[in-house]
């Protein structure tokens, strides 16, 4: 199967059944159908063809997952790239990935056309239909369900972003076994919480389409803001949420979860993307017990690969919540250990493992996550961390290189290290930096900087100033000390 072929299905079997509610209106599933078809066609006129990518630039809406759609028919993989990335990033993610066409909205075309910016040429979404008038239709491309279908950038270490090429297997491997792990069926109505570059995002367009679902898209505005998400839940009836911890997390500390009623329709509500404390789990459960709860877990590369189902055991224990056990069909394999170390570098084989990152070899043997972790007495997997500099900060994948990589380009910063000071939903991004000679820079001046060329959740939240970095033995900067030297004068 590829991942066009259920909205095709549900359109032909329940055409009237809401597919996606979006900032911008409504598609029942035929009404998707059609609009992913003059996609393909559009495509078609503008002479791409399969194997091409095109980069989707805009907020979440109607068009966007349509176009995705059109993508897939056309044997065209695409590239989704947040609103929220700046233009200069818009375009190394473009060059990156070799993009055919850059599609984007009204707002977006008026950014990228500014004098002396950035971003690379784009055409929008009714540019781009209207230059299909009259074509046909084209037939959906057939292939093989290992074929690239889509690529998600993440955070690179070279200061660079990465493409993570995924397949119509490794999407729908997991998928599935979500599917049928939550009982997921025609009648749901799911929340699309995340931005459509985040793997979250894949289980919530997928498992809609492959069910006959709703997914029911919360803009961006909405993203962070407490009380309009819980009254988005409420509103959508949602029976199935799922997003980053921090999303809940505000909802009861900010949006009045816990003194609200339970939402009487919301019967699954799923986290991934960081560890989620189990004093505000407990609290999560008091307020929502009929809610099934699930941790589920996996790099980008992966997507979900283990999963845990929230137990009361889990929540009287006084340990961090466990990443339970292998999902999606993936086997689980566990390095050397490391002397001085607790635990086993994670890695993973199995269908939803990636195809490899695009423009590098293929993805051979199992799959490196770079997390620590270590089997309690149940053989639940318990998270330990990581082996590198790659994070979690406010359910984002940060890789601390690609930051100090911008902020390194800034013309009165000589060096600079980025740590993350904090645990959990108190974990900020704190810059040392080494001046220039006869300059300093100020925490808003490298903001205002890397505003300009980092998404959002990449800016620095405190900053501090020396005269160098301490390293180690073999020239590298030495994270171990600088971290000390932090905690011990926070200032």
């Amino acid at each position: 199967m590829r991942l066009y072929e259920p909205v095709v299905d549900a359109a032909r079997r329940t055409p009237r059944a809401l597919a996606v509610d979006a900032p911008d209106g409504r598609l029942d599933y035929a009404a998707l159908d059609e609009l992913a078809g003059r996609y393909a066609a559009a495509l078609t006129a503008r002479g791409v063809r399969p194997g091409d990518r095109v980069v989707l630039w805009s907020p979440k809406s109607l068009h966007v997952v349509a176009l995705m759609q059109g993508c897939l028919r056309a044997g065209v993989l695409y590239v989704p790239v947040s609103a929220a990335n700046p233009p200069s990033r818009l375009a190394r993610i473009a060059a990156a990935c070799t993009a055919a066409l850059v599609v984007t909205d009204k707002d977006g075309a008026e950014t990228a056309a500014e004098p002396g910016g950035q971003a690379p040429a784009c055409t929008t979404f009714e540019e781009l239909l209207a230059g299909a008038e009259g074509v046909p239709v084209p037939a959906p491309v057939t292939g093989s369900p290992d074929d690239a279908a889509y690529l998600l950038f993440t955070s690179g270490s070279t200061g660079e972003p990465k493409g993570v090429c995924l397949s119509h297997r490794n999407a729908l491997a997991f998928v599935r076994w979500a599917v049928d792990e939550l009982g997921i069926g025609p009648h749901d109505r799911l929340s699309n919480h995340a931005p459509f570059n985040f793997d979250l995002s894949v289980f919530d367009l997928y498992a809609a389409f492959l069910t006959g679902a709703s997914v029911h898209l919360v803009p961006e505005h909405l993203a962070y803001a407490p009380p309009q998400l819980l009254r988005f839940v409420a509103d959508h009836e949602l029976t199935v949420w799922y997003s980053v911890p921090s999303a809940l997390t505000l909802m009861m500390s900010r949006g009045g979860l816990l003194e609200r009623p339970a939402p009487p329709a919301l019967r699954v509500c799923v986290f991934a993307g960081e560890p989620f404390p189990v004093a505000q789990l407990r609290l999560l459960h008091g307020a929502w017990p009929q809610v099934r709860l699930f941790n589920w877990y996996g790099p980008t590369e992966t997507n979900v690969c283990t999963s845990h189902e929230v137990r009361d055991a889990d929540l009287a224990s006084g340990r961090a919540l466990p990443i339970g056990t292998a999902c999606s069909g993936d086997t689980l394999h566990f390095g050397e250990a490391e002397p001085g170390r607790r635990g086993r570098e994670l890695l993973v084989s199995g269908p939803t493992v990636m195809l490899g990152y695009w423009g590098r070899p293929p993805q051979r043997g199992p799959y490196a996550t770079g997390d620590l972790v270590e089997p309690d007495g149940e053989g639940l997997l318990e998270y330990l961390g990581r082996r590198d500099h790659m994070v979690k900060v406010r359910g984002n994948r940060v890789e601390l290189g690609e930051i100090e990589a911008a902020l390194g380009l800034h013309p009165h910063v000589r060096e600079v290290a980025v740590l993350v000071l904090g645990e959990g939903m108190d974990a900020r991004l704190h810059a040392v930096v080494v001046p220039g000679p006869h300059s300093e820079p100020d925490l808003l001046d490298l903001k205002r900087w890397s505003s300009e060329r980092l998404p959002s959740y990449m800016l620095l939240d405190s900053m501090s100033l020396v005269g160098e970095l301490p390293r180690t033995d073999n020239g590298k900067t030495n994270r171990r000390l600088l971290m000390e030297s932090l905690q011990a004068d926070p200032s």
